[in-house]
């Protein structure tokens, strides 16, 4: 099967990649990320992707550089517990329409290598984007390479982040860091 990756990072990718790759699949990569903010850390996790590509032998499609108006647009004046369902939605729909328009059996996420995502609304969104892109979406729970994906993308020397993406993950992660340091300094 010609499965189309959506590629979030390279980290996350490197487990993913090998275990379709494993299961016979022919695997190329497509990283849109309009949620990755600042444009530091965009940079960091495209260059990562490209080095992943090299190493791997992984064919990527980097899809309209640095959009950041597409996720604001997606999410502006949303509640904050539907920031991360529609960020999916807005990731996994462009990643369902290219994959149908270049020729591709399914698609997929690198996404579904986190325990920190809910898979039953991931699920449920590329669901939605199956059936408006007529393609199929490959559902495979990558979680148990998580931790086997860093071990490979540190002996890559791919840069690993440390939030998720978005301007609002890299703030709830200062917080609880500011939070932490309060109460060492305090105890």
């Amino acid at each position: 099967m010609k499965i189309l990756l959506h590629i979030c990072c390279g980290p996350c990718a490197a487990y993913s990649v090998k275990k379709l790759q494993s299961s016979g699949n022919i695997v190329e990569g497509f990283f849109y990320n309009p949620n990755i903010h600042p444009l530091s850390e965009y940079i960091n996790r495209k260059e990562s992707c490209s080095k992943l590509s090299e190493a791997m032998g992984l064919k990527i499609s980097f899809y309209n550089d640095c959009r950041f108006e597409d996720f604001f647009r997606k999410i502006t004046f949303h509640e904050n517990y539907q920031r991360c369902g529609l960020c999916w939605a807005l990731r996994l729909n462009k990643t369902a329409e290219y994959a149908s328009n270049n020729g591709f059996d399914s698609f997929t996420s690198t996404l579904l290598i986190s325990p920190y995502q809910d898979h039953e609304e991931m699920k449920s969104i590329a669901i939605k984007a199956q059936e408006e892109h007529s393609i199929t979406f490959f559902y495979e729970d990558f979680r148990p390479g998580f931790h086997e994906s860093h071990r490979l993308s540190r002996q890559m020397g791919l840069y690993h982040q440390k939030y998720c993406g978005c301007i609002y993950s890299e703030r709830e992660r200062s917080q609880k860091i500011d939070g932490r340091q309060q109460r060492t300094e305090a105890g």
